[in-house]
């Protein structure tokens, strides 16, 4: 009886074969983490620029004591969020474009040289547009359901703004990495820019003193200009006929909704002592 045997190609090798061919598909991802790292936290500090503008507009704005000189906010948002974290933080300092001094050490390229290559090129604009003044940056908006079912009840009335949301953008953009390395590709020519935004109500209509609360809405109370003439009158023949028991209205008045403060609760003033 005849027998015949066949044999397998050789197995030699195949195995390295196989990482050489995996190694080369996942190298460049692999040298591209760090790169990346780097790329999402700039993206963190961006946002966190957006919103420190932002909100720097509900203390710094027009209807309290002027809006902060676009200028001094640019240049805050970029010594305090685009340089190095271990400078401290002193009035009126500025940014520079020395490596050693200013530049965040870790946003860098492989070759050491910084991703933001200066800082002026850290902007900040205002409103959809990408404008460059704080007057730009609001979006209209309605005064909402409550005021629209009454047509005579509006902001106007009330001598509220309503100039809607408050818009700040923060772009930065950063170098290429180094052309001729295969696994930056194409990160050599993206011309990548990082852009955030953030939004904020800054008109939030909310009354500095009970006082002014009544006097905006005691606006809204014709009653107390149509009756003030008999309300006079009101006040004693009401009380008659009612053997006083029954007081006589108040029309369109709102004392009797004022937050009054125990004395007992409120603090002496040392200073007039």
């Amino acid at each position: 009886m005849n027998r015949t045997t066949f044999r397998g190609a050789p197995q030699q090798g195949q195995a390295l074969v196989e990482f050489l061919t995996i190694s080369a598909a996942v190298l460049g991802l692999f040298l591209l983490m760090p790169m990346i790292g780097k790329y999402q936290d700039i993206a963190h500090a961006t946002h966190m620029a957006s919103r420190y503008a932002a909100f720097d507009a509900t203390v710094h704005n027009d209807a309290k004591n002027n809006f902060k000189p676009e200028a001094q906010l640019a240049e805050e948002v970029r010594r305090r969020y685009f340089s190095n974290p271990d400078a401290p933080i002193r009035t009126g300092d500025a940014t520079g474009d020395d490596s050693q001094t200013q530049q965040n050490p870790l946003w860098t390229d492989p070759r050491g040289k910084p991703l933001i290559r200066n800082f002026a090129d850290v902007a900040v604009t205002f409103g959809e547009d990408e404008a460059p003044s704080h007057n730009q940056a609001f979006k209209g908006s309605s005064d909402g359901k409550p005021f629209s079912l009454m047509p005579l009840a509006n902001h106007k009335t009330l001598d509220l703004q309503a100039r809607g949301i408050y818009r700040v953008n923060v772009s930065v953009p950063l170098a290429n990495l180094p052309e001729g390395i295969v696994s930056y590709t194409p990160f050599d020519k993206i011309d990548l820019r990082i852009t955030r935004h953030t939004s904020v109500l800054i008109d939030p209509w909310a009354a500095e003193s009970v006082q002014q609360t009544m006097d905006r809405f005691g606006k809204l109370v014709p009653l107390n200009s149509l009756f003030s003439p008999i309300e006079a009158a009101l006040g004693i023949v009401i009380p008659l006929f009612e053997l006083g028991e029954v007081s006589a209205p108040q029309f369109g008045r709102l004392e009797r909704w004022q937050d009054v403060v125990p004395e007992d609760r409120l603090k002496a003033d040392e200073s007039k002592n």
